[in-house]
């Protein structure tokens, strides 16, 4: 394994998701995630100690559902100011920001990815990310990215 990681957080819309979010006419609202990074997220990172962590943006039910699916229970939505939340997890788990693994996408996950440990991130991200990454998945966001992020961490 990489380093000695901890905590693999992640963001979601861009990351988990393909970034795209369909409203229908009942204003329902839909996401589509990916059965490998769910995979890699409920059985690879357990079996390895490490702790999936939610980061996002956005507050949705859908995103509520799919962390229960995942055994997620580190879960923080409706988060503008992602750094403050990322020190105080890594504070509840009793690490450091170096044992910390960060994938995300886009400009707010910045602040977080200049501080941790790994730094992955879709091959959809945009530039300023991928700058700052030490991997850049091969598949775009919701496609498998995060798995692969997972896996190149646990080589």
């Amino acid at each position: 394994m990489k380093k000695d990681i901890k905590l693999l957080v992640m963001d979601v819309d861009g990351t988990l998701t393909n970034g795209k979010i369909y409203i229908g006419p009942l204003g329902e609202i839909f996401k589509a995630f990916d059965c490998k990074d769910g995979y890699a997220i409920a059985h690879m990172l357990p079996e390895n100690g490490i702790v999936p962590v939610i980061i996002t943006g956005r507050t949705s039910d859908i995103v509520s559902a799919r962390c229960q699916e995942l055994h997620i229970t580190e879960v923080h939505q409706g988060v503008i100011d992602k750094l403050p939340v990322l020190e105080a997890v890594v504070e509840k788990y009793g690490c450091t920001l170096d044992n910390v693994a960060y994938v995300g996408d886009d400009l707010p996950d910045l602040p977080c990815m200049q501080v941790c440990g790994l730094r992955g991130c879709p091959a959809d991200a945009v530039k300023k990310v991928k700058e700052v990454c030490d991997y850049v998945a091969a598949s775009g966001a919701g496609a498998g990215a995060v798995r692969e992020f997972i896996e190149w961490i646990l080589e």
